[in-house]
Protein backbone atom coordinates (compact mmCIF):
# COMPACT_ATOMS: atom_id res chain seq x y z
CA UNK A 1 0.00 0.00 0.00
CA UNK A 2 2.55 2.40 0.35
CA UNK A 3 4.54 1.54 -2.05
CA UNK A 4 1.51 2.26 -4.37
CA UNK A 5 0.89 5.60 -2.93
CA UNK A 6 5.37 6.55 -3.20
CA UNK A 7 4.55 5.49 -6.94
CA UNK A 8 1.14 7.84 -7.72
CA UNK A 9 2.81 10.56 -5.77
CA UNK A 10 6.12 10.35 -7.80
CA UNK A 11 4.11 9.61 -11.11
CA UNK A 12 1.86 13.01 -10.36
CA UNK A 13 5.12 15.14 -9.58
CA UNK A 14 6.93 14.29 -13.04
CA UNK A 15 3.22 15.22 -14.65
CA UNK A 16 2.77 11.22 -15.93
CA UNK A 17 -0.55 10.36 -13.39
CA UNK A 18 -2.76 12.23 -15.18
CA UNK A 19 -3.33 12.89 -19.07
CA UNK A 20 -4.26 16.45 -18.96
CA UNK A 21 -2.13 17.84 -16.15
CA UNK A 22 -2.86 21.46 -17.21
CA UNK A 23 -6.72 20.90 -16.32
CA UNK A 24 -5.59 19.19 -12.75
CA UNK A 25 -3.55 22.34 -11.98
CA UNK A 26 -6.79 24.57 -13.00
CA UNK A 27 -9.33 22.39 -11.09
CA UNK A 28 -6.95 22.51 -7.93
CA UNK A 29 -6.42 26.15 -8.55
CA UNK A 30 -10.64 26.68 -8.41
CA UNK A 31 -10.96 24.58 -5.28
CA UNK A 32 -8.34 26.51 -3.38
CA UNK A 33 -9.83 29.88 -4.48
CA UNK A 34 -13.34 28.97 -3.53
CA UNK A 35 -12.04 27.66 -0.23
CA UNK A 36 -9.85 30.94 0.22
CA UNK A 37 -12.90 32.97 -0.23
CA UNK A 38 -15.20 31.20 1.75
CA UNK A 39 -12.79 31.89 4.67
CA UNK A 40 -12.60 35.52 4.15
CA UNK A 41 -15.96 35.79 3.60
CA UNK A 42 -16.78 33.22 6.95
CA UNK A 43 -14.30 35.51 8.68
CA UNK A 44 -15.91 39.09 7.59
CA UNK A 45 -19.11 37.77 8.50
CA UNK A 46 -17.89 37.00 12.15
CA UNK A 47 -17.03 33.41 12.41
CA UNK A 48 -13.98 33.15 14.62
CA UNK A 49 -11.05 32.49 12.22
CA UNK A 50 -10.76 28.29 13.45
CA UNK A 51 -14.48 28.09 12.61
CA UNK A 52 -14.63 29.61 9.30
CA UNK A 53 -11.56 27.80 8.58
CA UNK A 54 -12.79 24.77 9.49
CA UNK A 55 -16.01 25.32 7.66
CA UNK A 56 -14.66 26.32 4.37
CA UNK A 57 -12.35 23.31 4.28
CA UNK A 58 -15.46 20.99 4.78
CA UNK A 59 -16.82 22.84 2.10
CA UNK A 60 -13.74 23.09 -0.38
CA UNK A 61 -12.84 19.85 0.20
CA UNK A 62 -16.75 18.36 -0.51
CA UNK A 63 -15.89 20.36 -4.14
CA UNK A 64 -12.83 18.00 -5.00
CA UNK A 65 -14.86 15.19 -6.29
CA UNK A 66 -17.16 17.01 -8.10
CA UNK A 67 -13.97 19.43 -9.74
CA UNK A 68 -12.11 15.94 -9.89
CA UNK A 69 -14.78 13.88 -11.91
CA UNK A 70 -13.59 13.99 -15.42
CA UNK A 71 -10.19 13.87 -15.07
CA UNK A 72 -8.39 11.08 -17.27
CA UNK A 73 -5.43 9.23 -15.25
CA UNK A 74 -3.13 7.80 -17.85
Amino acid sequence: MLEMAKSSITLFFRGKLFSEPGKVYRQTAIGATITALLVIALAKAGLPLAAAAALACLIGGGLQPYLFKNLKYR
